[in-house]
């Protein structure tokens, strides 16, 4: 646990799964650090690489050098991140090359934070479980891991298509693909590059597409559409047809 305070050191909790003789969890032991918890100092990546799997929530300023150390240590990690973390060169990379992607649940689909009982509670977002914890549901998080799930393996299934209805998915002004505004939207048929929002992600199978590359066009500025720039774009290609053709 990290402290902000200078004077306070952080700590770490270490449950072994140990019962009394009635049967009831006997509580984890809490160990201080000499320092305030801060994953990039000595004491921490000691522990760190003792690690089999790390699942946390980490500070999301700090999202690009936390999942850097974890790569760097070799690590299998299970960490929530910012939706927009898709977006930062090297996570995209990672997940460019396979090394990292999206676990299961996006935005809302996250069942949410246990949040102090001061925390102002507001929209429907916000909820109260069986423990009397107050939970906060967000809409801008995800999961980042590099542990293996099925969902991944999965095929988006396609139904529209591209040829008969070539108004739907206008071309770049500087990149030789078209627009897709939806994922559920991605033709069938169409064999060439296919711009997608960066919420493709969450569905993306390596076996069926291949991602070209990240919101720039041909002349290496922003993909646009008559003048003006769709929200990030990931530029992709169908697997599939390119085996096919």
């Amino acid at each position: 646990m990290f402290q902000f305070a200078e004077t306070e050191n952080g700590f770490y909790c270490e449950y072994n799964g140990e019962t009394d003789h009635d049967g009831n969890p006997v509580p984890a032991e809490k160990f201080n650090f000499k320092g305030n918890g801060d994953f990039r100092n000595k004491e921490n990546i000691e522990l760190l690489e003792q690690a089999d799997i790390v699942v946390t929530n980490p500070p999301f300023s700090l999202f690009r050098e936390y999942v850097a150390q974890l790569v760097k240590y070799g690590k299998q990690f299970l960490i929530i991140g910012n939706i927009n973390a898709i977006t930062y060169k090297e996570i995209f990379e990672l997940i460019q090359k396979n090394k990292v992607w999206l676990g299961i649940n996006l935005g809302r689909g996250i069942s949410g934070f246990i949040v102090p009982e001061h925390y102002e509670l507001y929209g429907t977002e916000v909820s109260v479980d069986a423990d009397g914890n107050n939970i906060i549901a967000t809409n801008n998080c995800l999961w980042l891991t590099n542990l293996e799930i099925a969902q991944r393996h999965e095929d988006i299934v396609l139904t529209k298509k591209y040829f008969g209805n070539e108004n739907n998915y206008p071309k770049y002004d500087n990149c030789d693909g078209i627009n897709v505004n939806k994922t559920q939207d991605i033709p069938i048929d169409y064999h060439g590059i296919m711009g997608v929002p960066i919420t493709f992600l969450h569905k993306y199978n390596p076996e069926q597409f291949d991602i070209v590359k990240f919101r720039k066009g041909n002349d290496e500025k922003d993909l646009s559409i008559n003048g003006k720039c769709p929200y990030f774009r990931i530029l992709i290609k169908n697997k599939r047809l390119q085996k096919i053709s």
